[in-house]
């Protein structure tokens, strides 16, 4: 799977606009399972290794309730997918039911991880619009790897905003972790200048000194 031409990783702009809601382009409410762990490896045809179809048997195609009940998407948001060119059925029956082959499960994680970076579906559907307007695979594969390198930058970069957040929340729960040592009759104003001796080692953390009201 590659990236978007005109948004994502032409040298001359920025891979896509920053993330942004995309009104009227998410998918009907309804219960949706977040992919935990790596996502499952796929060949040219599905599964890898063990979930493989033995050589020569015909892969199994699934219908969309049974995509939906392996993914934990509802139906009515498969269909949505569809709509907007992010999910492809494999074939449809005589009686014009929708026929998903394995692949379908791994694009339904792969956009879920794409939202996870905060990515809305008309981003991702104007990702793979572009896409599939490359003939060149190498093309293609190069376009994508600069979009996993960007994003992988943007990921460490809000990592390290979170470890510092959590120190900050650690420091703040290791102050006012002192203060069951005070009387419930204590004044809730005498907090901006406690007495407490082990406040007096340092001052309250932003996060704590934020809450008081000015004297």
């Amino acid at each position: 799977m590659p990236p978007r031409t005109a948004d994502p990783n032409t040298p001359a702009r920025p891979l896509w606009p920053p993330p942004r809601p995309a009104p009227g382009l998410e998918p009907p409410a309804g219960p949706t399972v977040s992919p935990v762990g790596p996502m499952t490896p796929m060949g040219p045809t599905g599964p890898t290794g063990a979930e493989r179809a033995p050589a020569g048997a015909e892969p199994e195609l699934l219908r969309v309730g049974q995509i939906a009940e392996r993914t934990g998407k509802t139906v009515r948001a498969l269909r949505f997918y569809e709509e907007l060119g992010l999910l492809t059925p494999a074939q449809r029956t005589k009686g014009g039911f929708r026929e998903y082959d394995e692949s379908a499960l791994l694009r339904i994680q792969w956009i879920d991880r794409l939202q996870e970076l905060g990515f809305s579906l008309q981003d991702i559907r104007d990702f793979l619009s572009s896409l599939r307007e490359l003939d060149s695979g190498p093309a293609a594969m190069d376009q994508l790897r600069t979009f996993y390198a960007r994003k992988l930058l943007d990921t460490r970069q809000q990592i390290s905003r979170l470890q510092a957040l959590e120190a900050e929340l650690k420091d703040s729960l290791s102050y006012l972790s002192t203060c069951r040592v005070c009387a419930p009759e204590t004044p809730k104003s005498t907090c901006r200048s406690c007495g407490e001796q082990a406040h007096r080692d340092a001052p309250a953390p932003a996060l704590v000194a934020a809450v008081h009201e000015p004297a």
